[in-house]
């Protein structure tokens, strides 16, 4: 009888915390007061004016009244990771309870190295900055002609956040009321601060409306409208509209996320580049190990610490090893694509140098020039050139180009040649398409990614994927040779090399040709092709 009262019982308080858990955890709109209040009023007022675009200093000396509400909603320009502390220290109160923890992360470095660390991650944040932003990410004001002042471009908002639209005015004619409306469809309107002799109608909804007989208070209380995102989604654009008697004007607000930065600690010190640091070489390889051993021994011979990553679908793989090598098996004839998708996949360095398996470094390949294009222009990808026994040497530099079509889909263009040269580096140019010998950053080649299904014939489709994507060019003066394919009449062809060229070189009518055509035609919408 006991044992059945202990099970009963334990039974009971299972089912207390089961519920108690379940009552914290379920969703609920309410949710309790948190103090906000950071900064006193003058400060709260300050910063509302800090928010504004070169304020227009005529309105400075009309008075205007806070709302917390709405002021409060607004970014600052810091944050502070602060933990929850407290709790009770159960078994489980984590799980049940979960509390909010906070990690500082340069604790991650030694206090001796961590000013070191700062300097570099400010270094290619800046980097970032200016590869990532462009002029239509800048704020341009439409100065008012119309007689509606408002922005044109540059106006942002991260989803569920609220902002103060910049740049709002009235410039008319005399007369006796002036109204504007305000209409927006994936966010709401309201002010963040109230100017007297204005009347605001439909704050916090989709539409406001303001009115005032005093045109110089009406402008006052537009520098305190601001927009709050209500519809989540990461990365779209609402249109707002401003309207005044006879006159109507649209303007659109950005709604996204920012670009989380990727990083990378380079370890560079002085002006010398550290190549190790910051190239990863990577190839992909099909039965010929001996000319992958060659291209190894010449890599060795300049740079002997930078790490060579191989993908390799041989039906036989043979054992690669030594120091800074990382050999990964496929299945046998996975493809040319694959492969590159796999190497590319475990690069973890800024940038990554693609190489053919039957290349050969020189004295002329020089990566610390291909690593200066990339560090001092906006540049994703720059192409070398590549020198044939005969002495011939290519760069296989490609124009891309899609010209719109109808229902059947669009017409691809692919020309020899390039855009324009590169200030300051005489030997490169711009272009879309490069030879299969490329020095690019890690995440955009892993961004753009190659198709799989491309496994024994492809190369510009990498370069067609990442068009619009991939800033691309092209220099000369960085030269990798490549093996001879010449071969001496009286000399027979190894197994493994008749095996390479049936895959390598399938004939036009072979299903290789037919999936690189069906790529072109289904996935990229391209009813035609046309090159030179």
């Amino acid at each position: 009888m006991r044992s059945v009262r202990k099970t009963v019982l334990l039974a009971i308080l299972a089912s207390v915390v089961l519920v108690l858990a379940l009552l914290h955890s379920w969703p609920t709109r309410a949710s309790t007061a948190v103090d906000i209040w950071q900064r006193p009023g003058p400060i709260e007022e300050r910063h509302l004016e800090e928010r504004l675009p070169e304020p227009d200093h005529r309105f400075g000396n009309i008075p205007f009244h806070v709302r917390d509400h709405v002021a409060s909603l607004l970014p600052r320009n810091g944050c502070v990771c602060e933990g929850e502390s407290g709790g009770v220290n159960l078994p489980f109160a984590q799980l049940l309870f979960p509390r909010v923890s906070a990690h500082p992360l340069h604790a991650a470095f030694e206090a001796s190295e961590l000013e070191e660390m700062k300097r570099r991650r400010a270094k290619e944040y800046k980097s970032f900055q200016e590869r990532t932003q462009t002029p239509a990410d800048l704020l341009l004001i439409a100065e008012a002609n119309n007689p509606l002042q408002y922005p044109t471009q540059g106006v942002e908002v991260r989803p569920l956040r609220t902002i103060i639209v910049p740049g709002l005015a009235l410039y008319d004619l005399p007369r006796d009321h002036y109204l504007i409306n305000l209409t927006a469809t994936l966010g709401t309107l309201n002010v963040a601060a109230e100017v007297d002799g204005v009347k605001i109608k439909g704050d916090g909804e989709m539409r406001m409306a303001l009115s005032s007989i005093l045109l110089p208070n009406l402008n006052r209380q537009l520098q305190f409208v601001t927009y709050t995102n209500t519809l989540f989604h990461p990365s779209t654009a609402d249109t707002v509209q401003f309207e005044t008697d006879g006159h109507q004007a649209s303007f659109s607000i950005k709604i996204r996320h920012s670009v989380t930065p990727k990083l990378y600690n380079t370890g560079s010190k002085g002006a010398e580049y550290n190549i190790s640091a910051l190239v990863t070489i990577a190839t992909k390889t099909f039965l010929r190990y001996d000319k992958l051993q060659d291209l190894i021994n010449s890599i060795r011979r300049y740079y002997p610490t930078v790490t060579i990553v191989i993908a390799d679908d041989s039906e036989t793989p043979q054992t690669i090893s030594g120091p800074y090598i990382e050999h990964y098996i496929m299945p046998f004839g996975k493809g040319w694509f694959a492969g590159r998708n796999l190497a590319a996949s475990q690069v973890t360095t800024k940038y990554l140098l693609w190489v053919d398996d039957d290349f050969v470094f020189t004295s002329n390949t020089k990566l610390e020039k291909l690593v200066d294009v990339l560090e001092r222009t906006t540049l994703d990808l720059v192409g070398g050139a590549v020198r044939e026994a005969t002495g011939y040497t290519a760069t296989y530099r490609q124009t891309i180009s899609i010209e719109s079509g109808e229902e059947d889909g669009d017409c691809l263009h692919m020309r020899r040649g390039f855009h324009h040269a590169i200030q300051g580096f005489p030997n490169c140019v711009v272009t879309d398409g490069v030879i299969n010998f490329f020095l690019a950053r890690t995440e955009k080649v892993q961004q753009v990614g190659f198709d799989p299904r491309l496994a024994r014939v492809a190369h510009l489709e990498f370069f067609i994927d990442g068009l619009g994507s991939l800033h691309v060019g092209s220099c000369d003066d960085v030269i990798v040779n490549h093996a001879t394919k010449i071969r001496l009449p009286w000399v027979s062809q190894s197994e493994s090399d008749k095996t390479y060229a049936k895959f390598r070189y399938p004939p036009a009518s072979s299903d290789a040709t037919h999936t690189k055509n069906g790529l072109l035609f289904f996935k990229n919408r391209f009813q035609c092709l046309t090159r030179n």
